[in-house]
């Protein structure tokens, strides 16, 4: 196996081709008292495969006795992915899934038709400062899947896929690459990796991915000659796999997938349809999602 990185035959070695087609900053948004950093959706890209939601959270230190309440909520057509780097997270929904969920550990939850859930830090968390950071990110359901039964589906850091190869640690979460397969159900073509470069090493992105982009979460990369820090995305261009290196060391994020096509995205709901949306916006307002077992709060419809 190599993670020398390989071209595409429409670009025919031509040095003109721009390996990165646009680079996105995240804006900082407040979910309830904690700033996380929104990456998609952006004005430069509206999803990556089916990726159409990338949210960093942290990195932050919560001081002793708070911690992070995100009440219930719903959801519709689409599966939400949690993946930490540091702290822990309690998940509950209304599927009755009660889940903790901690550092290299997946929390994958499918809405399908409909599910409400909450997200908060445990107990033992709030009893002592603690830090907290990691990605959450949303995958749009193939038009067909968007009205599946909801499901909730936790897979342990001994079935995460991790390979070790000249200083690069790739965790490959979902999707087959590296010679691995991810355990992880999809229901449309999708890769995600979490990437570990350590100083003076290189990385090549996986080819036959048809959307791809790279999220510096911390160091640095160079690309073609120039330099991208911490808290960027480089949206990839389709015929192109740059080397990417990394003199000083880098931890990345690697997603993408086959295009998802248009989606309506309102708060936390997703169709294909606009009419489906405001269905499950009367339906939150009138109380006829499934509850959160054991708990009382709930985060009120938006008024916009």
């Amino acid at each position: 196996m190599s993670w020398q990185p390989s071209q595409d035959a429409d670009c025919n070695g031509n040095t003109g081709c721009a390996p990165i087609r646009a680079v996105i900053t995240p804006k900082p948004k407040d979910i309830g008292g904690f700033e996380v950093r929104r990456v998609l959706p952006s004005i430069e890209a509206r999803s990556i495969g089916p990726f159409v939601f990338f949210d960093h959270m942290g990195p932050a230190t919560l001081p002793a006795g708070q911690g992070i309440d995100v009440r219930p909520h719903p959801h519709i057509g689409l599966s939400t992915l949690t993946w930490l780097f540091d702290g822990s997270l309690m998940h509950r929904d209304s599927v009755g899934a009660v889940q903790e969920i901690k550092p290299g550990e997946v929390n994958w939850m499918t809405a399908g038709s409909g599910i409400v859930h909450s997200e908060r830090s445990p107990d033992h968390f709030r009893d002592s400062d603690a830090r907290i950071e990691g990605i959450q990110t949303w995958h749009a359901l193939p038009a067909e899947d968007e009205e599946i039964d909801p499901t909730f589906e936790h897979y342990p850091m001994e079935d995460i896929p991790v390979v070790d190869h000249g200083g690069v640690r790739v965790a490959l979460i979902a999707g087959g690459a590296f010679g691995m397969v991810s355990p992880m159900k999809v229901y449309s073509e999708t890769l995600y990796a979490d990437v570990r470069m350590q100083p003076g090493t290189q990385f090549g992105v996986p080819v036959g991915v048809e959307e791809r982009a790279l999220y510096v979460v911390d160091g640095e990369i160079e690309v073609a000659g120039d330099t991208f820090g911490k808290m960027q995305m480089l949206v990839l261009d389709q015929h192109v796999t740059p080397a990417i290196t990394s003199p000083h060391g880098a931890h990345l994020m690697l997603i993408g997938g086959a295009p998802i096509g248009p989606r309506k995205l309102w708060w936390n709901l997703v169709s294909t349809r606009p009419e489906r949306i405001e269905q499950a916006k009367q339906d939150w307002q009138e109380g006829r999602f499934a509850k959160v077992p054991g708990e009382d709060e709930f985060i009120p419809l938006p008024e916009k």
